[in-house]
C-alpha cells in the first residue's frame, strides 16, 4: 500500500514573510523541510502533498519543484478559509487559517492512500518516519490512526520555554488524550511547566506529540462533519482554531477507534527562537558529517 506525506505549510508566510527568505540550514542551501522530503522519500512514501496560501504557490514550485521531480510525486493544494464552510459566515475580521485539521481536510481530493501528516518547519528525523511508513503501509486502517510519539527531554529548548502536546499513554500504548502544556522548560535538572495547571512537574521521558500524525482517508469523513460543527459553535470568534488534536480526541472518546502512539528515538530540532538557529545549523552539520545525509541531498 502506498503512502503519502502531508505537509502543512499554510502558515509559513507569517512567519518568514516571504518563502523565498525560508532559512536555509544545510551546507548545500537546504530548509528544514527539504530534510524531512528526503527522509520520507528514502523511507518509501511515494507522494508529497504540501497545504499552502494559494498566493504562494509559485514560490513554492520554484523552490521545491525542480528538485523533487522525478524523485516523488507532487500536489499543491490551498488551504482557503472558504474551505468546507458549507454556507457558514466567515467573519469579516478573520484572516488567519481556521486550524491544522481544516488544513488537512483541505487536501482531502490529493489524498487517496492512508498518510502521514507534519509541520513544514519541523525536523523529525529519519527513524519517525521509516515508523510512520511502516505503520501507515500495514497497520493504518479505519479504525486505527497513529501519532509519532518525542521524548519530551528531546524536544527542548535551550533558549526558552516551549509549548508541547503531553501525551497520555494507556497500558496498551494508545493515546488517551493530549494535553496542551505550555512554557516548560528544564531547571535544575526537572521539567517544570509554568501554565499554573498540575502537575507542574512532568516525567522526564514523557511523550509528546510535535504534530507528526498518520492517518487513513476516512479521516476526511469525520473532519468534515466535525469542522461543520466547530463552526457552529465558533463561526463568530475570528481567533478560534479546529485543530487536529480536536479530531483525534473526538475520533477517541467517540470510540470510533485506537491511535498508538509510536515511539521513536530521533532528536527533534525546530527554531522556536531565533537563537536556536545555530543549534539547529550544528546538529544538521553533525548529522552530514556522520554520513547520515549527503552533502547535497538532491545531487544525484
Amino acid at each position: 500500500m502506498q503512502a503519502t506525506l502531508v505537509i502543512l505549510a499554510a502558515g509559513m508566510a507569517s512567519r518568514y514573510g516571504s518563502l523565498k527568505q525560508i532559512q536555509s540550514f544545510g551546507p548545500s542551501g537546504e530548509t528544514i523541510l527539504e530534510y524531512s522530503i528526503f527522509d520520507a522519500i528514502r523511507s518509501g512514501f511515494k507522494k508529497v502533498v504540501f497545504i499552502i496560501r494559494k498566493d504562494f504557490e509559485n514560490d513554492f514550485r520554484e523552490i521545491f519543484g525542480k528538485k523533487l521531480e522525478g524523485r516523488i510525486a507532487v500536489d499543491y493544494v490551498f488551504q482557503d478559509l472558504n474551505a468546507f464552510v458549507d454556507g457558514h459566515p466567515v467573519p469579516a475580521d478573520r484572516t488567519k487559517p481556521w486550524g491544522t485539521a481544516h488544513a488537512v481536510l483541505c487536501a482531502r481530493d490529493a489524498v487517496k492512500d492512508p498518510f502521514a501528516v507534519i509541520n513544514a518547519d519541523d525536523f523529525y528525523g529519519r527513524d519517525a518516519f521509516e515508523k510512520a511508513y511502516q505503520f501507515l503501509s500495514g497497520d493504518c486502517n479505519e479504525q486505527k490512526y497513529a501519532i509519532i510519539g518525542y521524548d519530551l527531554m528531546k524536544t527542548l529548548s535551550e533558549n526558552g520555554t516551549v509549548n508541547r502536546g503531553v501525551c497520555e499513554v494507556d497500558e496498551k500504548g494508545n493515546l488517551s488524550s493530549i494535553a496542551e502544556r505550555i512554557n516548560i522548560s528544564q531547571q535544575d535538572g526537572k521539567i517544570v511547566c509554568d501554565d499554573n495547571r498540575e502537575p507542574r512537574e512532568l516525567p522526564v521521558h514523557s511523550s509528546v506529540s510535535m504534530n507528526f500524525w498518520c492517518f487513513h482517508p476516512s479521516i476526511f469523513v469525520i473532519s468534515e462533519k466535525m469542522f461543520h460543527k466547530f463552526l457552529q459553535d465558533n463561526s463568530a470568534n475570528p481567533k478560534a482554531e479546529f485543530f487536529i488534536p480536536i479530531v483525534a480526541d473526538e475520533f477517541i472518546k467517540k470510540g470510533m477507534g485506537t491511535i498508538p502512539v509510536i515511539p521513536t528515538s530521533a532528536q527533534w530540532f525546530g527554531v522556536t527562537y531565533k537563537e536556536d538557529a545555530p543549534g539547529v545549523q550544528k546538529s544538521l552539520d553533525e548529522l552530514v558529517a556522520s554520513g547520515e545525509y549527503p552533502n547535497n541531498l538532491w545531487a544525484s
